[in-house]
């Protein structure tokens, strides 16, 4: 009973690192969401199917392979965006989990991150990638997927303790 208690406050441990990571990367945040979401199935607190491991494992690997492969930075220097996708990715999932479906939760995270890019993209410091350009697309691509992911495994977890 007491490892599985340390299971569970170790993957909350994750899951709340990643959800710092999404707020100020320095690695890639799906990876200790994803460490974080094993640890809660391995408590025995939340049940994850499978397949659901599987689906978030390749999308994880598939952001470990973005974070390498794309500049770091921003063309500026500043990280701000991070704070609008981010923050609005977590609300776009909590709404989601609020109508007790997993595609909406993902669907509210997409969402979130979406407009917390657009809402940066009119700010002084993002007005050098306005949408719709390609810039625009190209950093959503490569800066709001791995927080899209990673704030998806959260509120996995979430949902899984929740309900």
């Amino acid at each position: 009973m007491v490892f599985h208690i340390i299971l569970l406050i170790a993957g909350i441990a994750c899951l709340l690192t990643a959800l710092g990571l999404v707020l100020w990367p320095r690695w890639v945040a799906s990876v200790p969401a994803y460490v974080g979401l094993w640890l809660m199935h391995w408590s025995y607190y939340i049940a994850v199917p499978m397949k659901t491991f599987i689906f978030w494992g390749i999308a994880t690997m598939i952001t470990v392979g973005l974070f390498y492969l794309s500049p770091k930075g921003e063309p500026d220097g500043h990280r701000s965006s991070n704070l609008y996708v981010g923050l609005t990715g977590l609300a776009g999932g909590l709404l989601g989990i609020i109508l007790e479906h997993p595609a909406f939760m993902v669907l509210g995270t997409i969402i979130g991150a979406f407009v917390g890019q657009l809402a940066y993209s009119r700010t002084p410091n993002g007005k050098w990638m306005l949408f719709p350009s390609t810039q625009f697309w190209r950093y959503f691509g490569a800066k709001c997927l791995p927080a899209i992911v990673a704030i998806s495994i959260v509120c996995i977890a979430i949902t899984g303790i929740v309900i």
